[in-house]
């Protein structure tokens, strides 16, 4: 027995712990209590496995009071607090009788769920011993209400350091600076604890100054200390600081640990930066550090964001079986960084487990490479397999695919969702829901978001705007600019290239021209706006002339704005002068050549349209393919000019044939101008009749109640032809259209549009 405690008591690593384990077994003493709580005592130490730290406990045939009491440490040491829990059940079920020292773990273990012990502990006595007291006075003071817990703390005879320590950590918690402050200088002894806990506490305020200047007047310091000023510095975007920090670190004889180096490490991932990192990989390297499993998941974040992949993969498979979590979502992070969206997936797919940030990396990297359907067809396998509720999160990137794709009654089911699952929504999340609706042309909701929110912000009143530009509401554009500045928001460049869009939108010149005066330092967007808005209102002299005032360079923007007035308007000569530019600017622009091409085509100039098409065959361009879908029973149902692939395809085109006679009856006369080709009148009908928007809107009118508003993305331009059959639809049909191309959204109502035929 002597020589077996002599060996316990020099035990330091896991492989010495199973070596006296072995001796133990061996002098068949691995079932008495004593031996169980001294080896469960050991695992605690040596972080040892809880598989193995249980089978120890197991062991024992009737578990003692020592026994249980150990094994509850090692449980909550170990963070597994459901573990304590059922234990602590099982403890009452074999008739052991807990005592003081078994509730301070119950109590952390069952969080604020510990209120319900409050009660019971006064009946049994326990309140009077201070470690139970400080148990629940700390639970008040984390999980509230912090009244509570200083109560307990006034009524306190006598306190410890980790009383004081414990109302400080709950006041900075509920973010009550001035409590936690007077706390601190009342103190009559103050210990590392004490000095850390308020350098945590301005550090969370952002309030990094003063949390340094707590840290530096430190009496003494130990490395959770260096590490909660490191922490501050690396969760501020600070690390530069945090590099220079760790080096006095070291200077100063402290040995860093696994959360100092996770901080350095976090700190240079998030600012990308390759340099930093190779310098703190340096620094590891030539300190020999030994990198477990915590620090390895971190380099490979750092990496990831650093854009070295092939290192990143490199240390993700030395992680092998110790791969957790965090390590295959940073993986799968980086691939979506670089648009590697399949290994991204088969990654993802090969998960043992997947978490919240797993899903929400996914969604998010499909909506922002422009995969909006993936997006959205993934957020609904998460919502089936009912093992990971969506956070703000998910439902952000799940609004903002809906947002690109223009899905109204998809958009109206993620909020539903919202709505469910009580999910809060901060300022972005209310920013994402206006951006939604505004994408989606259903203006009325996006106001009626902006006005839910408790606060906005300048986003709020820009997204908005934007919203009221793209409808062309040049008024209520300049209206909610004025009551962003009254509600003390300063207008940004954002704000004016939008409000200056929705003043172009809707022909409104002097107002126009009255917002352009009032910016300081017009950038180059804002004079693309103004220039859109004169050739708008046909002042394409004048539109020339502002290009040529310019303070600096025109951009691709000004002289698109300029050629798409002068193809309005049938200037060919300003068209040619603004294509030339264009050709130079962005010479693999296809769009560009089109517009051109178009005007020559209207004009019957055929060999003009064979000279710009030649030279687009000689650059490899190619016109890009119009598509128009439109949304039925959560789904998007997509088509092309004269797409017959539908499964309502013979549907659709005998009403679209019955709409023509109507619609010629009524007036119409097909626009052909902006064929390409030179062929016969018939066949140019044929070729704009079946544009890919009529289709959708064929198809829309079939399955829709009748009456109901019908929303159509395009993601080229609207055709005139197409814009004319729209008119005199709505008014045949009854129905509100709204269309959205790549440029604004046209509300077809009663024969006439919202963009009043300019485009």
């Amino acid at each position: 027995m002597s020589h077996l405690n002599a060996i316990a008591v020099r035990i330091s690593s896991f492989k010495q712990l199973t070596q006296l384990h072995a001796q133990i077994i061996q002098h068949s003493l691995h079932h008495d209590n004593y031996w169980v709580s001294v080896l469960i005592s050991h695992c605690t130490r040596l972080c040892a496995p809880p598989s193995y730290a249980r089978l120890i406990f197991d062991s024992s045939h009737q578990p003692n009071l020592y026994a249980f009491t150990n094994m509850l440490k090692f449980y909550s040491h170990t963070g597994a607090h459901h573990h304590v829990i059922n234990l602590f059940h099982n403890m009452r079920l074999s008739n052991v009788m807990p005592d003081a020292f078994v509730f301070p773990i119950l109590i952390k273990s069952m969080e604020k769920e510990a209120v319900m012990l409050h009660a019971h502990l006064i009946k049994l006595g326990h309140q009077c011993d201070r470690y139970v007291r400080n148990a629940i006075m700390y639970m008040y003071a984390k999980y509230g209400p912090i009244y509570f817990a200083r109560k307990l703390f006034d009524e306190m005879p006598e306190r410890m350091v980790a009383d004081w320590n414990s109302m400080i950590s709950g006041y900075w918690r509920w973010g009550n600076e001035v409590e936690a402050g007077s706390l601190f200088n009342l103190m009559p002894e103050r210990n590392v604890i004490t000095w850390t806990a308020m350098v945590t506490g301005y550090s969370k305020a952002r309030d990094l100054v003063t949390a340094r200047r707590y840290f530096d007047q430190m009496p003494e310091k130990n490395v959770v200390s260096w590490n909660a000023m490191l922490s501050a510095y690396s969760q501020n975007g600070f690390a530069e600081e945090a590099m220079r920090l760790l080096n006095e670190m070291v200077v100063d004889g402290v040995q860093p640990d696994e959360t100092t180096w996770v901080a350095v490490i976090s700190a240079c991932a998030d600012r990308a930066d390759a340099k930093l990192a190779s310098s703190l990989m340096n620094m590891l390297n030539q300190r020999s550090v030994k990198l477990n499993y915590f620090v390895k998941t971190a380099l490979i974040d750092m990496y990831a964001k650093c854009g070295d992949l092939a290192a990143a993969k490199i240390i993700f498979e030395e992680l092998g079986t110790y791969r957790n979590v965090v390590s295959w979502n940073a993986m799968i992070s980086a691939h979506m960084s670089v648009g590697d969206l399949s290994s991204a997936r088969e990654l993802f797919d090969r998960m043992p487990s997947k978490d919240v940030v797993s899903w929400n990396s996914m969604i998010a990297g499909y909506a922002q490479n422009g995969q909006s359907t993936m997006a959205i067809e993934l957020f609904k396998k998460m919502i089936s397999s009912n093992h990971t509720k969506p956070d703000e999160v998910t439902m952000v990137s799940v609004i903002s695919a809906c947002s690109h794709l223009g899905a109204l009654e998809l958009g109206n089911w993620a909020l539903n969702i919202i709505d469910e699952n009580q999910i809060k929504l901060s300022i972005s999340g209310y920013n994402s829901l206006i951006f939604m609706y505004s994408k989606c042309g259903s203006m009325k909701d996006a106001v009626r978001i902006f006005h839910k929110m408790k606060t906005q912000d300048v986003i709020s009143f820009n997204t908005l705007i934007t919203g009221f530009a793209a409808q062309g509401d040049g008024f209520a554009a300049i209206d909610t600019m004025r009551k962003m500045k009254e509600h003390g928001f300063q207008p940004d460049r954002i704000t004016y290239i939008s409000v200056l869009t929705a003043c172009s939108h809707a022909g409104l010149l002097e107002q126009g021209k009255k917002v352009f005066d009032s910016i300081t330092n017009p950038d180059v967007d804002h004079y693309a706006c103004m220039i859109d808005l004169l050739g708008r209102v046909g002042k394409l002299d004048e539109a020339k002339n502002l290009i040529t005032r310019m303070p600096m360079v025109p951009h691709a923007g000004v002289y698109g704005s300029l050629l798409n007035a002068a193809r309005i308007r049938k200037r060919i000569d300003t068209g040619e002068f603004a294509a030339s530019h264009l050709f130079k600017i962005e010479p693999e622009n296809s769009g560009n050549y089109v517009l051109l091409s178009n005007m020559y085509a209207s004009m019957g100039r055929w060999g003009d349209v064979e000279r710009i098409r030649g030279k687009m065959k000689l650059l490899g361009l190619k016109k890009a393919t119009g598509w128009s879908y439109v949304e039925f029973d959560g789904k998007l149902h997509k088509f092309i000019v004269g797409d017959k692939a539908h499964e309502r395809s013979n549907d659709i085109h005998k009403l679209l044939m019955e709409l023509r006679k109507k619609m010629r009856i009524a007036g119409y006369i097909a626009d052909k101008e902006s064929v390409l080709r030179d062929v016969e009148e018939e066949e140019k009908e044929e070729m704009v009749g079946t544009h890919s928007e009529k289709l959708a809107l064929c198809f829309a009118l079939l399955v829709s109640e009748s009456g109901a508003v019908i929303r159509i993305v395009k993601n080229l331009r609207v055709c005139w032809d197409c814009h004319e059959a729209m008119k005199i639809i709505s008014k045949l049909e009854g129905r509100e259209i709204i269309v959205r191309d790549n440029n604004r959204f046209h509300c077809f109502h009663d024969g006439s549009c919202s963009c009043k035929d300019y485009w």
